[in-house]
């Protein structure tokens, strides 16, 4: 029930409740006898006022239920809201830590990155320049190197007997003998070919890497091959796998020249092939000398054994002297035990006194 509907049903029963007022405090001047209609009308206003005064009753019984109610879904209702709210919180500053967690991390990698360019900007000055470039191709080859082969297997910056400084020798057994690797990176012909917007300028930095190439591995072979010195052939560097590919996919003539020569070109792969290669050699090299060791070993344990052979037989014949002197003396000791038995068993009968004993009785028995 609403709150006008109550209001309205106040106001009806307040109207009958004074009607019925009226009614029972009106008396007729004219007699004093009350009129039927009217007791009975007085009557039906009692019952309804009576009715009314219940239903107010249990109206406002009613309304202070759902007011009680109302305060118990208010007070739950408040409730909830605070753990909502309380849990939004606390949702709210795990995402607000989380959100400072990463971007601690993004301003992390921002800071990364800024080095990574730095360290870009630097690489690029070291190209730039012709002796730090090729200082940047001997670190990279010197790593590949130590990586792979022991430290006794190779030499870097090296001076060879013509005054010439290798920068990594191949300590290698003869044949093939020592092997001389060089580093080169001929940029600007690359550069040159990198920046070619026509077909006619590619070609002609096409040209200019390959002379650049030819002129690397000439000078190779005319420092780094010395007969008697270092072996027939030997190796160029180039510390770029793109270069490398250009060179067998456009210019292959510049690597059957190489071959001509006698100077391998190899890239960062090919290179660790390569010195798989000669750590397997000087593996092979080194079995080789570790089993002309193992003969001369066996050789002499074989001499050993010979001379334990012979010295065991000698022992042997020893034991079996040894062993026939110990039967001849069980031979000895089994007839002194027989000759001591039959004393042992020897009986002498009682002889008359005025009896002579036979001149050769006795003696005989006693020293058999």
């Amino acid at each position: 029930m609403s709150g006008f509907d109550f209001l309205l049903f106040v106001l009806i029963g307040a109207f009958i409740g004074s009607i019925t007022v009226f009614f029972l405090g009106r008396k007729s001047p004219q007699t004093t006898q009350e009129d039927p209609a009217i007791a009975e009308i007085r009557g039906q206003l009692a019952q309804l006022a009576s009715a009314a005064s219940g239903q107010q009753q249990s109206l406002s019984s009613q309304l202070h239920e759902q007011s009680k109610k109302l305060e118990d879904q208010l007070g739950t209702l408040r409730q909830h809201m605070g753990q909502s709210l309380h849990m939004q919180t606390q949702t709210t500053n795990e995402n607000l830590t989380k959100l400072s967690e990463r971007l601690a991390v993004i301003d992390q990698a921002n800071q990364h990155i800024s080095a990574l360019n730095n360290q870009v900007t630097q690489l690029h000055n070291i190209l730039s320049n012709k002796t730090e470039r090729g200082a940047f191709g001997e670190v990279q080859l010197e790593n590949l190197v130590r990586t792979v082969l022991p430290p006794n297997a190779f030499e870097f910056q090296m001076t060879l007997s013509n005054g010439k400084r290798a920068d990594c020798v191949l300590k290698l057994p003869n044949p093939p003998g020592d092997i001389i690797i060089d580093a080169k990176f001929p940029l600007e012909g690359w550069r040159a070919l990198q920046a070619a917007d026509s077909e006619s300028e590619r070609v002609l930095a096409r040209k200019q890497l390959a002379l650049a190439v030819r002129g690397h591995v000439k000078d190779i072979a005319d420092k780094y091959i010395i007969p008697g010195e270092t072996a027939e052939s030997a190796c160029m560097f180039l510390p770029s796998e793109a270069v490398y590919a250009e060179l067998h996919a456009h210019l292959p003539e510049v690597i059957e020249d190489s071959f001509k020569k006698r100077i391998w070109i190899v890239s960062p792969t090919t290179m660790m092939a390569t010195l798989n290669t000669v750590r397997a050699i000087l593996r092979d090299a080194r079995m080789r000398e570790q089993t002309a060791v193992i003969q001369g070993e066996i050789g002499k344990m074989i001499e050993d054994v010979t001379r334990l052979d012979k010295r065991v037989d000698n022992l042997n014949r020893h034991f079996a002297a040894a062993q026939q002197d110990v039967r001849d003396i069980q031979i000895s000791t089994g007839k002194i035990t027989s000759r001591g038995e039959k004393i042992e068993s020897f009986e002498v009968e009682d002889a008359p006194a005025d009896t002579d004993l036979p001149a050769s009785t006795a003696k005989p028995d006693l020293l058999r």
